[in-house]
């Protein structure tokens, strides 16, 4: 057996379409990682019931993913550099599958959370070496394209969830959500083992940083567990001060460490360069702006409209859709403009979707929802193909590898901070609109539901009028010439 996957090997690595391959060993587990960021919002409500849990709870499963990963990108990058890129990818690959199998089988919230935390460990396995896999293995000429198609499976893995989720509750149940990553996962590991060339980790006295790693993971998980529990426990409770002050206190500690370490976990200089800068400050706002959506809006389509499962999923299909005929046009014709036009102009049709979506009612029909998500895909796809080339061409390329994580926490980050948002927002702007109202009916739960809805969605494009200024302002940007 090890001598047929050993000839085969030889015989890719001597195909002109060998780093192509790759790729798409890459572009799996990219996919399956980031699809299960967002794969269950549609299964929320339908968690919420079967599981007898509120929002505040359920809104973990998809939190607890989130803040995983965004606390051990930086850390499993490093790793990867110090034993190698294929070892820990592989790895990802079977602890990913394994959590996913777990989740399947839950049988209450708290044991899904739990099980979603080691699905999230093997998902920033995988997330933190799929750029730096790419860069050793492309061509400087090729790199920027392989680059800005990985950022369109990025997009696409986290945007199309809700479809797919929808689609598959809608036929079979909310545990087939999990258990479809079981063959992708053993696929893609074996995939692995045949198509990815063994990388030399890097040798010498290099150490890992571990104080980084602690302070960087306790201070992040302190500081996102207080922005996702402050509504809940309220904003003055010790607990969410304790964690607020605990996290700030140790992320300072974190930045202050790594520019004294001789090797650094994460090289904070490249944030002193303005492309690189504007490029993860824009990325991060258009995450926090579709994800206050993406979070809300299979409440508002099952609890307001009573759309099945199934109807949700082709709903929010609209989104995915655009963004795979769109997207990879943006990315060929920012290579010929540059980025600024695209994701200003990106950022704006996306807020102007959000804008829209303020006006829908407990009556609207498909058709007049519909728009919305169609102008925040074709918003999305303007924006992330060009921002993904334009922060990674922005960095000498020995960095290209460590740009890409980075890329990639600032990206979660974004996700976690829109779904804390979004949920924070929601519920205190819902409870005031119920407040004096000792036994609401039903008529005055969707008039609450409605209007904390809409506030969210104006907040979000506020916010996405603002990430399009910032990217407006991304100055030092050059054309690649390789």
């Amino acid at each position: 057996m090890a001598s047929r996957i050993e000839n085969l090997f030889i015989k890719l690595k001597n195909s002109p379409r060998y780093r192509w391959f790759i790729m798409a060993n890459v572009s799996v587990g990219t996919f399956m990682s980031t699809l299960d960021s967002s794969i269950v919002n549609v299964a929320l409500p339908t968690l919420s019931t079967q599981l007898h849990s509120d929002l505040s709870v359920v809104q973990w499963v998809v939190s607890a993913y989130l803040l995983t990963i965004s606390s051990l990108l930086p850390v499993f990058g490093r790793v990867a550099d110090l034993i190698g890129r294929k070892k820990v990818f592989s790895f990802g690959f079977i602890l990913f599958t394994l959590g996913s199998v777990l989740c399947g089988l839950s049988t209450n919230i708290w044991f899904l959370i739990g099980t979603r935390i080691i699905q999230a460990i093997g998902a920033s396995m995988l997330m933190s070496n799929s750029s730096a896999i790419i860069t050793a293995n492309f061509p400087p000429q090729e790199r920027g394209r392989a680059l800005g198609l990985t950022g369109t499976v990025v997009a696409l893995g986290n945007l199309s969830g809700p479809a797919i989720g929808g689609l598959l509750i809608g036929f079979t149940s909310w545990r087939s959500i999990f258990y479809v990553n079981l063959p992708i996962g053993i696929i893609g590991y074996l995939a692995a083992q045949i198509v990815l060339p063994e990388d030399q980790p890097q040798r010498g006295n290099e150490k890992f940083d571990t104080l980084g790693a602690i302070l960087f993971t306790v201070g992040m998980v302190s500081l996102l567990f207080a922005l996702n529990n402050g509504q809940d426990l309220g904003w003055t409770s010790v607990y969410i001060l304790m964690g607020l002050l605990l996290g700030i206190i140790l992320l300072g500690w974190f930045l202050r460490w790594e520019t004294r370490v001789t090797h650094p976990m994460i090289d904070v200089s490249l944030f002193r360069n303005r492309p690189f800068l504007m490029g993860n400050l824009s990325g991060f706002i258009s995450f926090v702006v579709l994800f206050t959506n993406t979070m809300l809006m299979p409440f508002y389509l099952q609890h307001i409209l009573n759309y099945q499962p199934s109807q949700v999923g082709l709903m929010m299909s609209a989104f995915p859709i655009v963004m795979a005929f769109v997207a990879p046009i943006s990315g060929h014709i920012s290579d010929r403009i540059g980025p600024v036009i695209l994701t200003t102009s990106g950022l704006t049709v996306t807020a102007l979707g959000l804008f829209y979506l303020t006006s829908v009612t407990d009556t609207s029909t498909v058709w007049q929802i519909l728009p919305g998500p169609l102008l925040m895909g074709l918003g999305s796809s303007l924006f992330q193909s060009p921002n993904n080339s334009s922060v990674m061409s922005s960095v000498p390329k020995p960095k290209l590898g460590l740009a890409g994580g980075l890329n990639a926490l600032v990206r979660n980050l974004g996700m976690v901070v829109g779904i804390a948002l979004s949920v924070t927002l929601f519920e205190n702007r819902q409870a005031a609109a119920l407040h004096g109202i000792a036994q609401a009916t039903a008529a005055q739960q969707t008039s609450a539901f409605l209007s904390a809805y809409h506030t969210v969605l104006f907040v979000g494009g506020v916010l996405s009028l603002f990430g399009a200024f910032i990217s407006l302002n991304r100055k030092g940007y050059a054309l690649a010439k390789d």
